[in-house]
């Protein structure tokens, strides 16, 4: 059995291996309505579940994600490890930085926050400014340790220079290994905890679509679909075959173990080296308690290598380029 609580690089602050990603519960284009009720539903089956980290951002539905995070944890917030993200053009400048602070904390009615990312590079504010802001708002009892999200060999690089961030936060999942090639190794290397997000891929490892024309258009802008999809960014023919390749093979792994194919990929990214935690959305406490179960759920090394292996090709097909939705010439990774 995995150890189901682990530390944040060298902060104290421990977090479930599972941690509720709170982008979904919003309801927009790319997710669809959701209902309010629900959303505070799953936050309290996450409590139940033993998933203490709640991760947000002030983007998510324009703060109303941390709303709902308020809501549903009224009286429960000492339970909780709460993670919220500034946006980059608030690294601009301290005020900015402060004011976006503290919207969050006014939206998710606590007076701290336990983990505060940037959510992308800023490369226009010196990154020893920022962790010194960062270092200001700890200071003040605002936030218990900065943190950043989507930083690859380069920004990550920069960053070490002058200060260890306590998480990376990447995407990663069977269907993406880009990140195994160099960001992973970095982080390993300098104690940084990596937090996954997108773990099953916005669906596909759920096994819910049987190819990519049951993908709808909104879930369909990664690298892994042709660039002639309405919503890409990228300039690439696609992985389209390589990635159903893919899910087929993880699906009869799961039928094998007579694991849920969505627990198993999550488990998976729970039994890789560094990883401190997997962000899975859940919009109703079905969801949630399901996500959960990938605490518990152990993997043999046989069946680790067999999931490597038939996400392997898939993992060279698309090369050292980080980023999942933008083509190597415009990616926001360095």
């Amino acid at each position: 059995m995995t150890d189901t609580f682990r530390e944040l690089g060298r902060t104290g602050i421990k977090v479930s291996t599972v941690t509720m990603g709170c982008w979904a519960i919003v309801g927009d284009a790319t997710w669809g309505p959701q209902s309010e009720q629900d959303a505070v539903n799953a936050i309290h089956a996450a409590l139940d579940q033993g998933v203490n980290c709640f991760d947000s951002a002030e983007m998510y539905g324009n703060g109303y994600s941390e709303q709902i995070l308020a809501k549903a944890l009224a009286g429960k917030r000492r339970q909780a490890v709460l993670c919220s993200k500034f946006s980059p053009q608030h690294a601009n400048s301290w005020n900015d930085l402060l004011d976006a602070c503290n919207n969050s904390l006014q939206n998710l009615g606590t007076d701290y926050l336990d983990v505060y990312y940037l959510h992308w590079p800023n490369r226009q504010t010196p990154i020893k400014t920022i962790t010194e802001w960062c270092d200001d708002l700890r200071r003040q009892g605002k936030i218990r340790a900065f943190a950043v999200s989507n930083f690859g060999v380069g920004d990550l690089g920069d960053l070490l220079e002058v200060a260890a961030p306590a998480v990376n936060q990447l995407p990663y999942n069977l269907l993406w290994r880009v990140v195994e090639k160099e960001i992973l190794p970095l982080c390993r290397q300098h104690d940084v905890s990596v937090a996954c997000y997108s773990p099953i891929a916005q669906g596909l490892l759920t096994g819910k679509f049987a190819d990519a024309d049951a993908v709808p258009e909104s879930r369909g802008r990664t690298r892994h679909f042709s660039r002639r999809r309405t919503q890409t960014r990228h300039q690439e023919d696609g992985q389209e075959e390589a990635t159903f390749a893919a899910i087929r093979a993880i699906a009869a792994i799961a039928d094998d173990l007579s694991c849920p194919m969505a627990e198993l990929a999550l488990a998976w990214l729970i039994h890789q080296p560094g990883i401190a935690t997997v962000i899975a959305g859940a919009r109703n406490p079905g969801q949630m308690a399901a996500n959960a179960k990938a605490m518990t759920r152990t993997l043999t090394p046989e069946t680790i290598a067999r999931l490597n292996a038939a996400t392997e090709p898939l993992k060279a097909a698309f090369g050292n380029n980080p980023d999942m939705w933008q083509s190597t010439d415009n990616s926001r990774y360095r």
